[in-house]
């Protein structure tokens, strides 16, 4: 025999503010899945319902029923602070965080990294590669250790303010060009420098 469902009984204001989570576009879609559980919950749908409804499994539907219940006395304390309560479910419906090793390197050398690969390049490269400059930041003591393929994801993970073009040679040419399809020649020159012949 299967066990009783424990209720979900939402509040007016609980209930609007998960029915806004569910109709809004700007955030993430977990929290918009999440809420529209607990709101199916509150309307006295059983996990199995709900996970055959929105095509999830019922432990999934279970863990979010559970972990409304076990912060619903909190919440009730904000019913009259909106945008506190608004954060409270933000915070109560978002993934906890994982187990697993804490990241290797700080936002510092980071930032470090970023800024070595907008220096220009030694005398003997024409343009830095991955390799290159994870050597660099060991020898200035920015690390004591980074792979390429780290150089490399740090790099890409700079969103929109990463350069339009590449800022690493390509693999296999040598290191002629950073940018793709384009060679040496066909770079804009840049003005030159004030006091520069």
């Amino acid at each position: 025999m299967a066990r009783p469902t424990p209720p979900i009984i939402l509040s007016r204001t609980q209930g609007a503010l998960l029915q806004t989570l569910v109709s809004s576009r700007e955030i993430p879609h977990g929290l918009v899945e999440r809420a529209g559980i607990v709101l199916a919950a509150g309307e006295g749908r059983t996990n199995k319902a709900i996970a055959q409804e929105r095509g999830l499994c019922e432990e999934t539907v279970g863990l979010w029923r559970r972990r409304w219940l076990e912060g619903r006395a909190d919440l009730e304390k904000l019913e009259d602070q909106p945008k506190r309560l608004r954060k409270a479910v933000g915070t109560l419906l978002a993934d906890r965080p994982r187990p697993g090793c804490p990241g290797l390197f700080t936002a510092e050398q980071v930032c470090r990294l970023l800024a070595l690969a907008c220096e220009s390049p030694p005398e003997h490269l024409d343009h830095w590669t991955r390799p290159e400059l994870a050597r660099v930041l060991v020898e200035r003591g920015v690390v004591e250790g980074i792979s390429a393929s780290s150089v490399g994801r740090f790099l890409k993970s700079g969103g929109s303010e990463t350069p339009p073009q590449p800022v690493l040679a390509e693999p296999g040419n040598g290191g002629r060009t950073g940018v793709r399809g384009r060679g040496q020649d066909d770079l804009p020159a840049l003005p030159p420098s004030p006091g520069v012949a």
